[in-house]
């Protein structure tokens, strides 16, 4: 049974990010770190407070706050992350880079970078530009 337009774009965009997803985990491994941790360490770095709630990150990352507390918890043991108590709510921790973690982050940026720039390197400036304007949508 052929599929719809709308199945197949759905379809490929699933099974090319996850051969993305594999292809940056393996240039992250040099570091130590997974892609989920990476994107994890991006989004406390791009906090206008460098530290967010535990919900914040979860609904951020699209896991449960169960799933972030587990994924958390061995940033915090490897100390990439600080538990903070939360001035505005104290049934409520923050997560924060720690000292380490903000340089783990700027050292796998940089593998990051070379990663995205080689697995992008067949598509022109504007297409990009336009593939960022449709994620920029649905984001």
């Amino acid at each position: 049974m052929p599929h719809s337009l709308p199945t197949s774009l759905i379809l490929h965009n699933a099974l090319l990010a996850s051969r993305l997803s594999k292809r940056v985990g393996n240039h992250l491994s040099v570091h130590g770190i997974s892609l989920t941790e990476y994107l994890v360490m991006h989004h406390l770095d791009a906090s206008p407070h460098k530290a967010v709630p535990r919900s914040e990150l979860a609904e951020h990352m699209g896991m449960s706050a169960s799933g972030v507390t587990r994924l958390v918890a061995p940033m915090i043991k490897n100390h990439i992350v600080e538990k903070l108590s939360n001035p505005r709510d104290a049934r409520q921790s923050l997560v924060k880079l720690s000292d380490t973690g903000q340089q783990l982050f700027i050292d796998a940026s940089v593998s990051f970078e070379h990663i995205a720039t080689a697995s992008l390197q067949r598509l022109s400036a504007e297409q990009q530009q336009a593939l960022a304007a449709i994620y920029a949508q649905w984001m």
